[in-house]
């Protein structure tokens, strides 16, 4: 025995299906105006005049709403607490990310993302210092948050090798009194010889295009639910009528 479909719990599970879809298209729109906001938001800050170290943030407040301002930074590395963040991929080729405290003039510390070095295929825990010349340096970069957190299996975070750095418990760890924000480096130090690593740091919300493929495939499935209601529960059985 066939069941019939009733035509009200048909025309409401459409409707649901049609609404469903069209919200998520415009969460996704959403989502992409946000990435759109905060690229001028980034791009505003890269265009103001860089700040000296004595005007760096000093709270976590302050530090966000400087994120990718360029910063002209003096101090001397503190190289014996380098440490390189593994599996980090740039130009889609895995390597380590290698970051390294420079002590500024007043006494406290930043962390600089130095750059992106490959790995040894050979020995993966081989990891290579890049020259960190003694003294006083001087480099351009970038305020930025940490580095991003990649799953870890054991959640061990020490040694020179790690998967993922959190910036309070290396302070403690170093006993460094740590700025609460990294500086992703642009350029080499003053008069450094050439250090080897890479430096194509990807741009924040750069990815937003993304989010109008979505959007399209989430509108376009809530016509499609729409057009196979009409053509399904109201044209075919008008013809059948007809006929």
């Amino acid at each position: 025995m066939i069941m019939k479909r009733s035509p009200a719990l048909v025309l409401l599970a459409a409707l649901g299906a049609c609404l469903l879809t069209a919200r998520l298209g415009w969460w996704q729109l959403d989502r992409a105006a946000q990435k759109v906001e905060r690229q001028a938001v980034m791009a505003e800050r890269q265009s103001l005049q860089p700040l000296e170290w004595g005007e760096l943030p000093r709270d976590e407040t302050a530090a966000e709403s400087h994120y990718q301002r360029q910063v002209n930074v003096t101090g001397v590395w503190l190289s014996e607490h380098t440490v390189y963040l593994d599996n980090r991929q740039m130009g889609g080729r895995p390597g380590f990310f290698v970051l390294t405290p420079l002590r500024l003039p007043d006494g406290s510390a930043v962390l600089v993302q130095r750059g992106w070095q490959p790995r040894d295929f050979l020995d993966r825990s081989r990891v290579r210092l890049p020259p960190t010349p003694s003294g006083d340096v001087r480099l351009v970069g970038r305020i930025a948050p940490g580095p991003a957190r990649l799953y870890e299996f054991d959640g061990v975070a020490s040694g020179p090798i790690r998967q993922n750095l959190d910036l309070f418990a290396y302070a403690s760890e170093t006993h460094l009194l740590l700025r609460p924000f990294t500086v992703l480096q642009l350029k080499p130090v003053d008069l450094a010889p050439e250090d080897g690593l890479s430096r194509d740091w990807p741009q924040p919300a750069a990815d937003v295009h993304k989010h109008y493929g979505y959007a399209f495939q989430w509108f376009a499935l809530s016509a499609l639910t729409l057009c196979l209601y009409v053509w399904f529960q109201v044209i075919l059985p008008r013809r059948r009528q007809q006929r």
